[in-house]
Formats: structure tokens, C-alpha cells, sequence
């Protein structure tokens, strides 16, 4: 009977959706089936296996979203920036035609914006992602997603600056992204803004193709679920990296399918948390072919009675030889309150492979610091250099230098701030 009534208000908003809203139109049939899902699953609790560390309590359909004060990330980076308000896309401060001219974007006039590249994609199977593993949140972005972009990368294209999609407003938005980077293209693709509850990603990488991702979760106050589900092809590559701090809860889920020869799947985030914060990194690579290599690197930094989760898989199936799966989890415990799960998985079906997993968890090395203080360094000053030197693991599986900076300048404002509190 709880479940009953703590799934009734998503109920009556999905019927309100349903029923008044533009975008609901397209992928009805889609929507309705995974609306069904995420009734059927309920709100997430301890008693569900991949969520027993990030329960989900209380959450409601008319919340508003709640954002930290602090500059974006990437707001003076050149790219093809695309903003979205309260779920809506703002075309007064978007570059819509500037990427339109460079790529093939798909309509944006009310539910029609995405007709037929959200279709394509739907269509393609993402073997081993989904079945392992029921992703409630993905399932509600799916069914309730008001806006969002669909583009595809023509074949062969390098684009000359990265997409960034902006996330702002106070509505608790679902907004979504549909992607094709076709044979022989490359793409980055930024986010950041605390401005959607969630967001979903179906990614296809084709044949010698790549995507560099990043996100930023910095301004994220209150809560933020993400999606991304990514088809990586032959000698193609997928980088992403993600940073995040001081949210009440955020869970990030990166599933990968791992679909043709030669392919890399890399993995990355930095994790800062003080107070009450929660964040959970979960992460599924599907190996389906061989001599493919993947790479899984987590690394949090926890003040205060913040939690840090990283749940991890490397699944590899029968024929998928010459496999290199690489996953390492490693958190500095900066009180006593503070805590660290980690769930690190490894299911091989395959006889020649080279797979590891790893994880840590500790607090600074106080040799390293007296020998900072020894140098003149104050305890704080010592501690921040520590700190950036951990987290710099991380941030170095982003192959960009100058995207690399603005990472390392988020950790350093981080660090000041826990200074003054």
C-alpha cells in the first residue's frame, strides 16, 4: 500500500503530461512502457540491490530543483551552446543555427523536435546494458522528457568546438539527448547546470568514431539523476569524465556497450563532497567484441558526513577475447563522518583477458603533509595540494589540456571554500 501511494503523484503527473503537453506526443508508446517501469519498480530503497547505499526517499513530481551558488564550469569555453530553461530549450541565448549549419539537428517545433533520429536510435539494440540491471530514473526521463537535442555528426566530421548543453531554471525537468557520431567523426560534449532532474543519453559511436564527454556537477544543490547509454563501434573511442560536488544526491548511472573491434571505453569522475552530500557513480561495461580495452577510474574526496558510492561492472561475454578491463575506486576520508561504498564487479565469459579491479580508502598521508608544512606550507594550503594531486588521477583521463585546467580550478575553489568553513 506505501508503494501504492508514494507512486501515485508520478502517476497522476504522468497523466497530466500526457494529456496537456506538447512534446508528449512523440514516442507515446515508448513513454507509456516506461512510465510502466518505473510505477512497477517503485522509488528506490535499500531493498533493491544497486541502490541499497542510495536510497530514494520522499521524492516528488512538483519539486523544485535547488542550485549552489558558483560560475559554470564552462561558461567562457567557445562551443555550440545550447540552453535549457525549466525543460524548454531557450532559442534567444542557443546556438541552434550555428550547429545546425555544421550538423544535422532534428526539428525542435514542439513534440516533433527529435522525430525520427529518437526513433533510430530506440530501434538499435544496446546488448547487455539494460538487462542486467532495472534503472528506474532512466525509465522516467524516457517517459516524461519534455525538450531536449538530437543531432548526428555527419561521417568524417571533426567538430570545431563542443556542444554544451546548459541546464538552468527551477522546474524539475526530464531533458534528454539523442546522438549519432557517424564512421570517422569526433564530438565533445559538454554539460553542467543544475537546471533538470533528470537527464537521459543514447549515445552510438560508429566504426573509428569519438566522443569526449564531460560533465559538471557543481551547481547541483538538491537532487539530479543522470542516464548515459553509449554503443562504442569499431576502433572507436568514448571519454567521459565527470566532476561533481556537494549535492544532496546525486547518482550518475554510464552504461557502455563495448560493440566492435578495437574499441575504448573510458570512465572517469572526481568526487568532492562536505556535509550531507550523496553521490553515487555507477558504471556497466559490456564487452561484445574482442581486443577492446575499458577503463573505470573514481576517485572522491569526503568532508564532513558526505558519502561517496561507486558500484562497477565489467561484464564480458563469451567470444569477446583480448579484453582489457581496467576499474579503480579510491576515496580520502577527510573526517570521521564521512564514508565511502564501493561495489567493484567482474563477470568474464571469455578465457583471454587481462581484467583488475581495485579499491581504497583512507585518509591524507600525513607524512606527505608534514613534509608540505615542513616547506612552509600552512595545513590547509598542504591539504589542497594533496587533494589536487588525488583527484588529478581523475582529471587526467581527460585528453583535452585546457578542459583539464577548468577541472582542477573547480577542485581549487572547493578546497578554499572548506577552508573557511
Amino acid at each position: 500500500m506505501d508503494s501504492i501511494n508514494t507512486m501515485s503523484p508520478w502517476r497522476e503527473a504522468f497523466d497530466a503530461f500526457m494529456a496537456n503537453d506538447e512534446a508528449a506526443e512523440m514516442g507515446a508508446k515508448s513513454r507509456a512502457e516506461a512510465f510502466g517501469r518505473f510505477e512497477a519498480h517503485g522509488l528506490p530503497t535499500r531493498r533493491h540491490e544497486y541502490w541499497k547505499y542510495t536510497p530514494v526517499r520522499g521524492m516528488t513530481p512538483d519539486g523544485e530543483v535547488s542550485t549552489r551558488e558558483g560560475a559554470d564550469t564552462f561558461a567562457d569555453v567557445d562551443a555550440y551552446r545550447l540552453v535549457f530553461t525549466d525543460g524548454r530549450i531557450d532559442m534567444a541565448r542557443s546556438d541552434h543555427a550555428a550547429l545546425s549549419a555544421v550538423a544535422e539537428v532534428a526539428g525542435v517545433d514542439g513534440a516533433l523536435w527529435m522525430d525520427g533520429v529518437f526513433n533510430a536510435l530506440q530501434n538499435r539494440d544496446i546488448p547487455g546494458a539494460m538487462f542486467q540491471v532495472e534503472r528506474p530514473f532512466a525509465d522516467l526521463n524516457l517517459a516524461m522528457f519534455t525538450d531536449g537535442l538530437a543531432v548526428r555528426i555527419p561521417e568524417g566530421v571533426t567538430l570545431d568546438k563542443p556542444i554544451h548543453l546548459r541546464y538552468e531554471g527551477i522546474v524539475a525537468s526530464h531533458l534528454r539527448l539523442e546522438m549519432l557520431v557517424a564512421r570517422g567523426a569526433s564530438v565533445t560534449v559538454l554539460e553542467s547546470g543544475a537546471g533538470a532532474l533528470t537527464t537521459g543519453a543514447e549515445i552510438v559511436i560508429e566504426d573509428g568514431a569519438t566522443l569526449h564527454h564531460l560533465r559538471s556537477q557543481t551547481e547541483v544543490a538538491g537532487t539530479q539523476f543522470t542516464a548515459l547509454y553509449a554503443t562504442v563501434g569499431a576502433e572507436a573511442t568514448l571519454n567521459s569524465f565527470t566532476l561533481c560536488a556537494d549535492a544532496a544526491l546525486i547518482r550518475n548511472e554510464t552504461i557502455v556497450t563495448m560493440a566492435g573491434d578495437n574499441g575504448s571505453g573510458n570512465i572517469a569522475a572526481g568526487v568532492m563532497g562536505m556535509d550531507d552530500t550523496l553521490i553515487d557513480n555507477t558504471v556497466y561495461v559490456s564487452h561484445e567484441a574482442e581486443h577492446c580495452e575499458s577503463r573505470q577510474v573514481i576517485k572522491s574526496v569526503l568532508d564532513g558526513k558526505a558519502k561517496s558510492v561507486f558500484q562497477g561492472k565489467i561484464f564480458v561475454r563469451k567470444g569477446a577475447q583480448k579484453t582489457d578491463g581496467y576499474q579503480i575506486s579510491q576515496a580520502v576520508l577527510l573526517s570521521d563522518g564521512a564514508e565511502f561504498n564501493a561495489k567493484p564487479e567482474l563477470e568474464i565469459y571469455a578465457d583471454d583477458v587481462i581484467c583488475s579491479h581495485g579499491s581504497t580508502t583512507g585518509a591524507l598521508d600525513e607524512v606527505a603533509k608534514f613534509y608540505l608544512r615542513s616547506r612552509g606550507c600552512t595545513e590547509a594550503e598542504a591539504e589542497a595540494l594533496l587533494v589536487a594531486a588525488f583527484i588529478d588521477e581523475a582529471i587526467l583521463e581527460i585528453s583535452d589540456e585546457a578542459l583539464q585546467d577548468r577541472m582542477r580550478e573547480t577542485t581549487d575553489t572547493w578546497m578554499r571554500e572548506r577552508a573557511t568553513r
